[in-house]
């Protein structure tokens, strides 16, 4: 089962680094990375070398890294 969400209800979209990402989900900033680079997770770049993730993006990453390792339930997310 894959995940989706949409972007019609929301009036703007919010970023946050990796380092606040990881600290938000329990998630290692290298997992987040790996999954960027496998295309599992976007990021955007603001400047040269600062990735940005949507919070909500890490947050289906979360879920479905649970789902695959075969929880019952999705807890902590926010």
């Amino acid at each position: 089962m894959k995940l989706t969400r949409s972007y019609d209800n929301m009036p703007f979209r919010k970023y946050e680094s990796l380092t606040q990402a990881a600290a938000r989900t329990g998630l290692s900033v290298q997992s987040l990375r790996q999954s960027i680079a496998a295309g599992e997770l976007k990021a955007y770049r603001s400047g040269h070398r600062i990735l940005r993730v949507d919070p909500l993006d890490v947050d289906l990453l979360k879920c479905q890294t649970q789902m695959r390792r075969g929880a019952t339930s999705v807890v902590g997310l926010a």
